[in-house]
């Protein structure tokens, strides 16, 4: 009897000790970009992300000999605003956003991403692009009712019926906001 309990009691340690070295499911990472891209690089000091490097690398773009061209605007435009409404979502895979950010990358040419990745974009100019573009970078810790949820459309005339030509964005909001204007920069492109 005794054997036979030892027997139980050693294949359910066995069995639970199986089952605690099993790695945790991983928690969704929306809110983080966990792309790895080829041509741009997040290892300097300040870094912006690889998505903040294509979306203010891109609107920097603009005026100079890389310039995004009407035929890469139609393709960026529909990838952008896909990227939007994946995030936007709150419900989006990180395989998800990956594949998006990875095709918007592959629409731009090897001069475009070089002069990208020459911008060697940092939060202060991050933060520099949203102050000159009236994009406030808040707290978070916005009072109720006043826009906080509201999606980009329904917040643009909400300011534009208050006479308010800037938006205040939270964290990622700052994120949302270069998306934004990537969107409405492609939008004239493609005209």
């Amino acid at each position: 009897m005794f054997k036979r309990f030892t027997l139980i009691a050693l294949v359910l340690i066995v069995a639970l000790s199986a089952c605690s070295s099993a790695p945790a499911p991983a928690a969704p990472t929306t809110n983080q970009d966990t792309y790895t891209s080829t041509a741009l690089d997040t290892s300097y000091e300040g870094a912006l992300s690889i998505r903040n490097q294509l979306a203010l690398g891109t609107l920097q773009l603009d005026g100079t000999p890389n310039a995004i061209t009407p035929e890469q605007a139609r393709t960026l435009l529909t990838l952008w605003q896909a990227l939007r409404g994946t995030t936007q979502s709150g419900a989006s895979a990180p395989a998800e956003v990956n594949a998006l950010l990875g095709q918007i990358e592959g629409a731009l040419t090897a001069d475009q991403l070089a002069a990208i990745k020459d911008l060697k974009l940092t939060q202060t100019a991050f933060q520099q692009w949203a102050t000159a573009n009236g994009v406030t970078m808040g707290t978070g810790g916005g009072q109720p009712g006043s826009g906080q949820s509201l999606s980009p459309e329904a917040r643009a005339t909400r300011q534009a019926a208050e006479g308010r030509t800037g938006s205040t964005v939270s964290g990622g909001g700052a994120s949302t906001a270069a998306v934004a204007a990537v969107i409405a920069y492609l939008e004239k492109a493609v005209q």
